[in-house]
Parts: structure tokens; sequence; C-alpha cells
């Protein structure tokens, strides 16, 4: 997968921006709060339908402006794809591959796959079991569409139960009844698919995190579920319905599922240093690039945010080792520091791209 143009109008803080990129490695260099990360934002949007830092569209337009537009043309094994999407305040999106407009934007996920490092990933560690089961689902929406169509039939069905939930007067118990069957059958395809995918991610990530600290630490990744001691959770969710009631919210189902992060025998969150915390992450995201290049028969993009940042030299050299060899297509760098990305760029046998950004302007050079 290679994006080779972008047009970019009236996104955040960049008004407009036509370029063009190495199939290989395009650097972007600036300040903070210049606009490097709004650039790998637009590119995010084009995979996924939605900006990477916020959800809200009409939030994304250029301050003063009515709309923005972002436009990327791509090559996948040879084939052509044109994507385009337009964002006008208080009128619905359009997203369209080609000249067509698509019906459902969940049909789009996946044509573009894509993986994005950025220091937002620390709340992986740091926040609670949403984060992770996002970053799971995430993962398998990309190759599985039966599963991002059950997820968001599952997620449906608990926003109903829980408003149930919510409600000063009685509920008729047979409409639990027939919510919680769905549930568990939708859930239990989830929790399928989910132990399938982490079975196989883990030695795929742990063999990163090793590249990257030099075989120093232990990790894991343990995939924690209410299906796993239960096996069925109808029963549990007709018995536990009444402390439900008081509570307001379900406490079955897939959606408390978690994976538990550890480093040697205890969690990371609580004994890892900035550094190891700062591998970890990329490693999770190494695999998960991987696992999509095995599933889609090609290299997803890869948008890398102020990865060096935290990072001892070892480790940095290891990474600028893994991104330039032939494991990883194409890749969209970003960092203050010239040094690092000069060190990266001197491994290359290739051309690249680098990018100057100032203000959310956008100038670009070939470096060779």
């Amino acid at each position: 997968m290679r994006l080779h143009r972008l047009n970019i109008i009236n996104y955040k803080n960049i008004e407009e921006a036509s370029l063009e990129f190495s199939d290989k490695i395009n650097c972007l260099i600036g300040n903070n709060g210049m606009g490097k990360t709004n650039m790998l934002d637009a590119i995010y949007y084009l995979s996924f339908c939605k900006s990477h830092t916020n959800v809200v569209d009409s939030q994304n337009i250029k301050h003063d402006s009515d709309f923005f537009m972002i436009r990327g043309n791509y090559r996948k094994n040879g084939d052509e794809e044109e994507i385009y999407c337009g964002v006008k305040r208080r009128q619905k999106k359009q997203f369209k591959r080609g000249q067509k407009e698509y019906e459902k934007l969940s049909d789009h996920i996946g044509l573009i796959p894509l993986v994005m490092v950025s220091p937002d990933d620390s709340q992986l560690i740091s926040e609670g079991s949403y984060e992770r089961r996002k970053f799971m689902d995430g993962v398998i929406s990309q190759y599985n569409k039966t599963y991002l169509q059950q997820l968001l039939q599952y997620n449906n069905l608990l926003k109903q139960r829980n408003a149930l939930l919510k409600l000063e007067r009685p509920v008729d118990a047979t409409i639990f009844e027939v919510l919680e069957e769905q549930m568990n059958t939708l859930g239990q395809y989830i929790f399928q698919e989910r132990t399938k995918f982490i079975t196989e991610f883990i030695p795929v990530f742990q063999n990163f995190y090793i590249t990257i600290s030099g075989n120093n630490e232990q990790t894991n990744l343990e995939y924690t579920s209410q299906y796993q001691q239960h096996g069925d959770l109808l029963k549990r969710m007709s018995e536990t319905r009444e402390r439900d009631l008081i509570l307001g919210f379900s406490t079955q189902g897939i959606h408390k599922d978690d994976l538990e992060m550890t480093l040697g025998d205890h969690q990371i969150k609580k004994v890892g240093s900035q550094g190891q915390n700062k591998t970890y992450l990329i490693a999770l995201k190494f695999a998960q690039f991987d696992f999509l290049k095995k599933t889609h028969n090609c290299s997803p993009i890869l948008l890398v945010d102020d990865i060096f940042d935290k990072l001892d030299a070892t480790r940095v050299e290891a990474i600028i080792k893994l991104v330039t060899s032939d494991l990883f297509g194409q890749i969209f760098i970003t960092d203050t520091n010239r040094e690092n990305l000069d060190a990266l760029l001197t491994q290359l046998n290739s051309n690249a791209k680098i990018f100057n950004v100032v203000n959310g302007k956008i100038t670009s050079q070939t470096h060779i």
C-alpha cells in the first residue's frame, strides 16, 4: 500500500497542501505545534473515516473556514485508488471511493490498512480497559468485516440494555431476555475472534520488544474475559440483572474484557520506566503492522509521530534499523530533532523525502 499524492484544504491548521511522497521514507520536521501531527492525522482520516485525535468532525475544520477536504491517491497491488472526504459545517460528511459515496462508513474500514504510533498510545498502559479493547478491535476490524459488524451490533444492544437499566419505571423482563440472548450470541463470537487474534499476536509482539530492548527484559500480554470463567454469560446476565438495575449499567459481557500488560511478573504501568513503556507500546504497534501485513497481503502505511522521545540511544538505533529494513513499506515519521532523522536517512538505500512544516505550511525536498 502506497500513498503517492495527498491534497488537503482547511484541515486543522493546514490551509492548503498538495504533496507527493516517497514510496519508502517521508520525514516531517518542525517545531511543536507547527502541524506535523495534523498532516499525519489527515492521512489517518482517509483510512478510518475519522481523526485520530478529535472525533468531532466540525472541530477539525480550520478556524474561520466552513469546510475541510482531504483527498488521497493510492497504489495497492498495482491498482489505483482515490479516496475523498469532505466535511461542511452542519452537513453530512461525504466519503467516497473513486466517484462513489459510501452508504456505510464501516464498509471502508480495512481498504487502506494503516498503523499509527503516537504519544497518545501511552493511554493503552495508563488508562482503563476501554483503551486496550479499542486496540484489539481496531486491529481485528481492519481484516475481519464480520467482526466489525457484530461488534457494532453488540455495542448498540449494550446501549439499549443500559438505557433500560436507568429507567425509573419497571421494564418487562422479556425485553431484557431478548437483548441478553442476542448480546450473548454476539459476545461469544467476539470473544473467540479476540482469543484467536491475541494468541497469534503475543509472540510477534514479544519478538519486537526483544529486538528493540536488546533482550534484557521479559514482557507478556494476557487477554482476560468473563467468557473464560463462565463459558456462556446468558445465565450470568440474568442472575446479575437486579444488581445491574441498582448500578444502572451492565456488569457482564465482552465490554468488560481487558489486556493485562506485564513487565517481568508485574503490571508495566506500576514498574515500567518511561523508556520501557515507550518500547512496549512501539512493539505493540510494530506487531500490529506485521499482523495486518500478513492478513492483507500488502504492507500497511506506517505513521510514526515523535517516536524517539524518552528512548536511549541503543533503542533508537534498533528502531532505525527496523524501520529502514525491508519489513516495513511506506513510512511517515515526524520529529523536532533533525539528528535522529539524519541517522535514519543515512541507513536508507532509496530516495526519501523531507518535509518542513511551519505554521501549517508544508514544503518538501528530496533526500538522496
